[in-house]
Order: structure tokens, then sequence, then C-alpha cells
């Protein structure tokens, strides 16, 4: 059953900024020193994502990933030096395809993803995560230098961690479903995801299917909370609709995330906040469009997130930045 929603909050947002202007432009994430972000972008004569760095103020946009094959999910390391994302550059020079929409909303979970660490000028020094099949969606804690990623390794979409040189892999989810797009509390304790578990035999069956043609639905999507280690997991959101980009404020204490729970069948995403346990539902955004992947600063004080708010084309997606209070 849904939490009761309070009242929508825009006081929590002061000074909308927009930084990028045109394209699609999306998952930007701050910098340890809270100067620059780093986020993916199809723009120009780009036919998929690559990875782009620019200042926090917008200035000095500039790719950093191959060029080649599609990019997704770039973060800095702690030493403020070193990013990582995932890339298809080595399965093919070309964009893999897009997923095939005839079967409905569907997201691809290309096979040729693998993660790569970078410096922060573009040189890629190593592969960190190679499956045979997907290995992507990676954030970094800083604190513990710990790494979160989704990967198919098992033969489902699971959760795994592993140090920041690749090494010690574990994987931390084992129930049927996709788990993806994780997130550590900043002190490491915690940790927040994505997830779509199959609850009967055709569900399972469906997912199963789009599975094997590396296809996943995302109009179905929960948030759940564990311990850092994946321990004491726990559904924590359970409205039907499709909730993602989980975040935590900096005390840890409260949980960002995007949500089309007024509009479980459409496009319509806000920002809400909710407490660890799912309560204090809190609506922050009303921007009318799709609003997601927030992210709060190092200093707590802004916030970044990706918007079709002011599109001045259908599918243009821009990254914004805020006063958070």
């Amino acid at each position: 059953m849904a939490a009761p929603l309070l009242a929508q909050s825009p006081s929590h947002l002061d000074n909308i900024r927009q930084l990028t202007f045109g394209g699609q432009n999306a998952e930007s994430y701050w910098a340890p020193d809270g100067k620059r972000l780093i986020f993916q972008s199809t723009r120009d004569k780009l036919e998929c994502d690559q990875i782009f760095i620019m200042n926090a103020d917008g200035s000095d946009q500039h790719m950093v990933s191959t060029g080649k094959g599609r990019t997704t999910c770039g973060y800095f390391l702690a030493d403020n030096k070193h990013i990582l994302y995932a890339s298809t550059h080595e399965a093919s020079d070309a964009c893999p395809p897009a997923a095939d929409r005839s079967k409905g909303y569907l997201w691809a979970v290309y096979p040729g993803y693998d993660i790569y660490l970078a410096s922060d000028d573009g040189k890629i020094e190593k592969k960190l995560a190679s499956a045979p099949r997907y290995d992507a969606e990676a954030t970094v804690n800083w604190k513990t230098g710990k790494i979160v990623y989704t990967s198919m390794a098992s033969g489902d979409i699971d959760l795994w961690t592993m140090n920041s040189d690749g090494s010690a892999k574990k994987q931390i989810t084992k129930m049927e479903g996709y788990d993806g797009g994780a997130v550590f509390s900043r002190d490491g304790k915690h940790l927040v995801w994505r997830a779509n578990h199959p609850a009967t035999p055709e569900t399972d069956k469906k997912y199963r299917e789009l599975l094997a043609e590396n296809l996943t639905s995302p109009m179905k999507m929960e948030l759940f909370l564990a311990d850092g280690d994946g321990k004491h997991a726990r559904q924590i959101t359970d409205y039907g609709c499709a909730s993602f980009a989980p975040t935590f404020t900096p005390d840890g204490r409260k949980i960002l995330f995007s949500s089309n729970k007024h509009d479980c069948d459409g496009r319509k995403f806000e920002l809400y906040m909710i407490n660890l346990d799912g309560s204090g539902l809190e609506q922050v955004t009303n921007f009318g469009g799709f609003t997601a992947f927030p992210e709060i600063s190092p200093d707590g004080t802004k916030l970044v997130f990706a918007s079709d708010k002011d599109a001045k084309q259908r599918y243009e997606f821009n990254i914004f930045t805020a006063d958070w209070k």
C-alpha cells in the first residue's frame, strides 16, 4: 500500500540553473570536490550516449569516453582523478541497436557492456568487470572505496560489489528478477537500489523471455534498502509503478528518488523523498514531465538532476543544478 503523500515542498530547491542545452543528457554525478560533474550525453553527431565531464557551472563540457560503442553510468572515484563507466566499445565501434519497443517500453541490457577505469582525461587504465554478459550501473562509495554495480555474471541481473581495482567481486542479491541502479549511503552503512522481482509464474516467464533477448521492463520498479554488504534487504516502496534513481541525503536518513507514482502508466516522473522505512513520502518537484537522477553535492548545498523541463524539442533532456535546502 502506498505511503501517504505529504505536501509538495518546492522550498527544497532554489536558484535552478540549466547546464546543458539540447540533446539527451542524463545521469550526472558530482566529483568528490564538488567542482565538476560527470554525465552521459547523445549530442551533435553522436548516435548514442558517450561520457562527458563539465565544470559545476556547466562550462568546459568535453567527452572523456572513446566515442565508440554506447556508454552509461559514469562516476568519479575518491581520488578526484579517476572515473569509471560502462561501455560496449570493445564489442563494436558502432552503437548497439536500440531496444525493440514493439513489446512495450523496454530497456536493453547489452551483453557488450563492461566496466572500465579511466583517468579523468579519458585514458582507459583497466577493465574492472567483464562478465560474459551485462556489467554496468556502477557507483562508488568514496569513504570505503567499494564499488556496487549490476551484473549478469550469475545468469540473472543482480547487484555485485568489488574493490576499486576490480578485485574481491561478490554477488550480494540473489532474488529472481532485476536488481540495479544501486548507491551507497555516504558512510557506506546502507545500500538502496531499484528492483523488479516477478511475483507470479506468468511474470517470471515474461521476465525470463525478455532477458533471453537482453531486454528488461522498467515500468514496475520498487526501491529496496539493505546494509552496505547487502544483508537485511527489505522493500521500502510499494507503489506498483516505476521508482528508480535513488540516492541518499548527506545525513543518510532519507532517500531521494524519481517515480511516476502519479502517472503509473505514463512517462511523467517527478522527484520524491522518503525516510529509510518508506514513510514520510514528500514530493520535491512538480515540473510536469520527466525528472530523474538526483544527487546532492558533497558539501550538501546543491542538487543535480536531469529533466525535460523547458525542453525545446521532443526527447530533449538537460542537466540542471539547484540550491538544496
